[in-house]
């Protein structure tokens, strides 16, 4: 019964977790955040944007994080999640935004930009999966870590992913 309320009271205070305390772990991740985000946007400044925004969202729902252990996997969802919804908006971007990012586009060598249009076209899932394991060489127990899956479930989306990629390559 003890060590339980010992327990509680480390779960509580991670909870209440102060400012300074908060950002030193989150300064330890930026770097991770950023080529993730970047992994995902391909632009600096989205990459920068969503880091911003993922650290905000960080911030504000730390309360709901129980276990200290927890912290990366939970801040890598959130910006994977805030790179899913910069897409989304992408997608309701003006023509004329996207007429000139396609002229940037034009600028980068044709296999980086047929890997880009391959990794758009995947399912997200699959997509996820290969982005973790070959962008940030996570095993796939942190990816099922991070993603919330079994780590069977990984493999079979990494060997689905890479099997859409050589397809659409």
């Amino acid at each position: 019964m003890v060590g339980n309320t010992m327990d509680e009271v480390r779960l509580a205070d991670f909870a209440r977790m102060d400012e300074e305390a908060f950002f030193e772990r989150l300064y330890v991740e930026h770097r991770k955040m950023y080529a993730i985000a970047f992994s995902y946007l391909g632009t600096e400044t989205d990459a920068l944007e969503v880091v911003q925004e993922a650290s905000c969202r960080a911030w504000m729902n730390r309360k709901k994080l129980k276990d200290e252990q927890a912290f990366t996997p939970w801040l890598i969802r959130i910006t994977i999640n805030c790179c899913m919804d910069e897409l989304r908006r992408k997608k309701r971007m003006f023509p004329a935004e996207r007429l000139a990012e396609e002229a940037a586009q034009e600028m980068k060598s044709n296999e980086r930009i047929d890997l880009e249009r391959a990794m758009n076209r995947m399912k997200p899932k699959y997509r996820h999966a290969v982005i973790l394991k070959y962008y940030q060489d996570m095993t796939t127990a942190q990816i099922a870590l991070v993603l919330n899956k079994p780590e069977g479930t990984i493999k079979t989306w990494l060997r689905e992913g890479l099997k859409q990629l050589r397809k659409y390559l």
